[in-house]
């Protein structure tokens, strides 16, 4: 038992706006009242709720692939040194297992969203996400270039289809769907993508991109995921993409959305010479339309590595960087690509980058909907969010750190005219509050009775990156975790997990695909339940349910 005594309390659920409580907590959720606890003095402290990441890429074959590409990095990272608490690790732009979960507790995030998992690969990324400690965490599981589920789709088997994605997440042991350029993938495995939503995927003589959208929101919805489905947009980091941006979110119209690192998908003009932002048109959009929610993705400058499924887009960033390139080909699923990357300042296209994230965090007037992610470690990696808060928070500094863009940026951007400023309760909301509800986390995100005693506590300092940086306290179901920056205990995680309801006769459809189609054997290919540590199963109703 514990009493937080005397902290000024941020709860955006709550409506508390930094107003002086006590928290009581016992057996590792919050209570009402307690008697006889051990206190932690919080006096002139701020207390907020646990961070969670809603967008991350923190474990499974991708994450792993860039380390090993990376080996320059590891040299200059910062070093984990194994000690009666903490095992060995290094940080930098693609940390290892055991250091992504110090590096998280110790800036005060407690629940991370891994947002992209092939099936395929889903054992292995489970036993990295067993190996991240304090974390809890979920996956997403990636099926818009499934080709037994584009087949379907192509010949209007509907139903069928919506089985089949019921089954491959739970198969995964997943928490939702992800959609990255969808049948753009699929293509690629040809040479090809696929830019245009109403054309027919390269291989396929009807199924558009627009159609798979639409399916998977649609399956999302009838399955009563507690998170919609979770969309990479066609043509990633394009100039001009705002045309398609728009055009697929009024593709979702009637249904729960969540757009991904929205700022890869909020550019204008016509080439790489003319970019520039497109984030009011697609801010306006999207605040007219409350059945979304988004992450920013947003970029900070200096070295980072890129990584996606998004297999084009990265054959793409090769050829335009000359920089290490690595591709992987997950058999009838999804692929992957990898290039170690360096926003700069100099750079016009990275500076419209760097502004537009901002620009979508300060356009997006809803804080409920819009969160703060760098889909890591693609903009950059997720120990900087503190350097973000920042620039959200002081508007000084944000005037600041523009004069140091080449001057004719101002040409290309709307961040200049941008004056708002965020408050501690907008932040509260937008790196957790936010991303719970937005999850379908009821227990997370929050410090109310029956909510996770997952808790952040930071002495207030006029360095806004560095109060966030560096927490006081940090609690994980109620245990101190990080006190003062230093690691005191690092509990096992849960695993979030999702089991939708399928047609009984779905294993009996499939066998014989995976017979024709994969190299595992049917059998070898779910991940079994004793692989999954600690889970936390959220069961959906039948769809058929009313």
């Amino acid at each position: 038992m514990l009493r937080i005594k005397g902290g000024r309390v941020y709860d955006p659920e709550a409506g508390i706006d930094g107003q002086v409580r006590d928290i009581c907590i016992r057996d590792g959720k919050i209570v009402e009242s307690v008697e006889g606890a051990a206190e932690l003095d919080a006096s002139g402290m701020i207390v907020f709720p646990g961070g969670v990441d809603v967008h991350t890429h923190v474990a499974g074959g991708s994450i792993n692939f860039a380390r090993a590409m990376s080996p320059e990095d590891h040299r200059r990272a910062q070093a984990f040194i194994r000690t009666q608490v903490t095992r060995s690790g290094l940080g930098g732009y693609a940390p290892t297992t055991f250091a992504t979960g110090y590096l998280y507790a110790a800036m005060g995030w407690t629940t991370v969203n891994e947002a992209a998992v092939p099936v395929l690969s889903a054992r292995h990324t489970h036993e990295e996400l067993h190996d991240i400690p304090v974390l809890d965490k979920s996956l997403l599981v990636l099926m818009a270039n499934n080709e037994i589920f584009i087949d379907l789709i192509e010949a209007g088997e509907y139903e069928r289809a919506r089985d089949v994605v019921a089954w491959y997440i739970w198969a995964a042991k997943a928490y939702g769907i992800k959609a990255v350029n969808p049948g753009g993938v699929a293509a690629w495995k040809w040479g090809h993508d696929a830019k245009a939503l109403s054309a027919p995927v390269p291989g396929y003589n009807k199924v558009t991109p627009g159609d798979i959208i639409q399916t998977l929101a649609r399956i999302a919805d009838e399955l009563r995921l507690p998170h919609p489905i979770h969309l990479h947009c066609n043509n990633l980091g394009a100039p001009g993409n705002v045309a398609t941006t728009l055009e697929t979110m009024q593709r979702l119209e009637g249904h729960r959305a969540h757009l991904a690192h929205l700022q890869y998908h909020a550019y204008g003009g016509d080439g790489w010479d003319s970019m520039c932002s497109a984030a009011t048109q697609v801010a306006e959009y999207f605040n007219a339309n409350p059945h979304m929610t988004t992450d920013a993705g947003a970029v900070l400058f200096g070295d980072t590595v890129t990584i996606t499924a998004d297999g084009p887009w990265q054959h793409l960033l090769y050829k335009l960087t000359g920089r290490k390139w690595g591709n992987l080909d997950v058999e009838n699923e999804t692929g992957c690509g990898i290039v170690p990357y360096t926003y700069k300042p100099s750079n016009l296209v990275n500076a419209v980058q760097w502004a537009v994230g901002l620009e979508l965090l300060l356009l997006i007037d809803d804080p409920w909907r819009v969160f703060l992610t760098t889909d890591h470690p693609n903009g950059a990696c997720f120990w900087r969010y503190p350097e973000i808060l920042q620039l959200l928070m002081s508007a000084p500094f944000r005037q600041a750190c523009m004069e140091k863009l080449p001057a004719k940026i101002k040409q290309r951007i709307v961040l200049p005219e941008l004056d708002r400023e965020y408050t501690l309760l907008e932040i509260a909301t937008i790196t957790s509050a936010g991303p719970a509800r937005a999850l379908g986390l009821p227990h997370k995100g929050g410090l109310a009775v029956g909510k996770d005693a997952d808790i952040v506590i930071y002495n207030p300092q006029d360095d806004i990156a560095h109060m966030f940086g560096h927490p006081r306290y940090v609690l994980k179901g109620g245990q101190i975790v990080v006190d003062d920056g230093e690691i005191r205990s690092t509990p096992a995680g849960r695993e979030i997990i999702c089991q939708p309801q399928f047609s009984p006769d779905i294993e009996q459809f499939l066998r014989p695909k995976f017979e024709d189609c994969y190299t595992m054997s049917f059998e070898n290919y779910p991940v079994e339940m004793e692989r999954v540590a600690e889970p936390l199963i959220h069961p959906c109703p039948s769809p058929t349910d009313t």
